[in-house]
């Protein structure tokens, strides 16, 4: 990984589970995200978020691999099976490393 190298980890899903998701991440090593609303459609139909149960938020966290890798694995093991959820993840290049964590300094604590 070059030193201007890290990954974004993106989760959408839906918007009743942000704050335990923020705690989640918090705890599991990320240095800060952004979180919007989300609109679209997937396997379980349209989300418009006009109606409080259906809207979906998009969660972007910038971080190193090892951080991204425990928080997708956590996000499988406790939401997939019970909720709307789909995540991905790409390598970035980022303008301010020092930002988002440097590789072995992150604390992942699960």
């Amino acid at each position: 990984m070059s030193d201007n190298s890290r990954q974004l980890l993106t989760i959408i899903t839906e918007a009743r589970l942000e704050s335990l998701l923020l705690k989640d991440i918090d705890r599991l090593g990320a240095k800060g995200y952004t979180v919007t609303d989300a609109r679209g459609k997937g396997s379980r139909g349209v989300r418009g978020g006009d109606w409080q149960p259906s809207q979906n938020i998009r969660l972007e966290i910038i971080c190193t691999e090892p951080v991204a890798a425990v928080i997708s694995g956590h996000m499988q093991e406790r939401y997939y099976d019970n909720y709307a959820m789909v995540l991905f993840q790409s390598e970035v290049f980022v303008l301010r490393p020092e930002k988002f964590g440097k590789e072995g300094t992150e604390n992942h604590g699960r």
